[in-house]
C-alpha cells in the first residue's frame, strides 16, 4: 500500500493538524488567566512523576511524554503553584536584605560614606533595581526572588553605588567592576529577560526529550 492510498484510508480517522491545534487551544482556555511564564517539557525516560522549578526566568514544567494532554493542563497550575511557594519560602526579609548590602559596601566600597536607609523587594516588571538618593532607599524587584545570591547581590550592588553616584559614567563602571561575578550575573540576566520575551501570553511552546 503506497502513502498516497494510506492517505485515502485514513482520511476520516486521523484529526487534522488544525483539528489537534483547536483542541489544544479549548484544554488551555482552561486554564487560570495570568500565570507567569511556563514551558511543558516531556521526557522520554520520565515515566509517572512532574517536577518543576524556574529557568532563565521561565518556569519549566517536565511530565512524562505519555501524559495526556488533558492531565498536562490540569497539572500546570499546581506545579506552577508549587515553584511560586518555593520561592516564597526562600524569600528573604528586608533585614537580610539590608545586611547583604552592608557586606558589600564593607567588602567592595569600603570607602563609602552613604549607607541606605532600606532595602526592600518591589513588584517592578521593567527594572531590576531602583534608588531613591535623597531619603536613600533601594527597592528590587521581586522577579529576582529565588535567584543565584550572586545575581541578587549584583543587583543590590549595582543600587548601592547609584546612592553616591548617580550616573552611568566611568566612576560607576569602575566601582561596578569591583564585584567579582558580574560577568556571570549579567549572563544570567540576559537569559532571564529572553526567557520571558519569549513567553508572549505565558505559554512557551512544549518541548520534547
Amino acid at each position: 500500500m503506497d502513502n498516497f492510498e494510506q492517505q485515502i484510508l485514513f482520511t476520516d480517522i486521523l484529526p487534522t493538524v488544525s483539528e489537534i491545534s483547536a483542541r489544544k487551544k479549548k484544554l488551555e482556555a482552561n486554564l487560570p488567566p495570568h500565570l507567569p511564564a511556563y514551558r511543558v517539557i516531556r521526557k522520554e525516560r520520565r515515566r509517572r512523576s512532574a517536577s518543576a522549578y524556574r529557568q532563565g526566568g521561565v518556569i519549566e514544567i517536565h511530565i512524562p511524554a505519555k501524559m495526556s494532554r488533558r492531565q498536562e493542563i490540569e497539572i500546570i497550575p499546581e506545579m506552577i503553584s508549587m515553584v511560586l511557594r518555593r520561592e516564597a519560602r526562600e524569600r528573604k526579609t528586608d533585614l537580610q536584605l539590608m545586611q547583604i548590602g552592608i557586606e558589600l559596601l564593607t567588602q567592595y566600597l569600603p570607602e563609602f560614606d552613604t549607607h541606605p536607609a532600606s532595602i526592600n523587594w518591589r513588584n517592578m516588571n521593567e527594572r531590576w533595581g531602583s534608588c531613591t538618593t535623597v531619603d536613600k532607599t533601594i527597592r528590587i524587584s521581586d522577579r529576582l526572588v529565588g535567584s543565584p545570591s550572586y545575581v541578587l547581590n549584583y543587583i543590590i550592588f549595582h543600587e548601592l553605588i547609584h546612592l553616591q553616584v548617580p550616573n552611568h559614567d566611568s566612576d560607576f563602571y569602575n566601582y561596578l567592576g569591583r564585584y567579582t561575578e558580574a560577568a556571570k550575573a549579567e549572563a544570567f540576566l540576559e537569559g532571564f529577560e529572553l526567557g520571558c520575551q519569549s513567553s508572549g501570553s505565558g505559554v512557551i511552546p512544549a518541548v520534547n526529550i
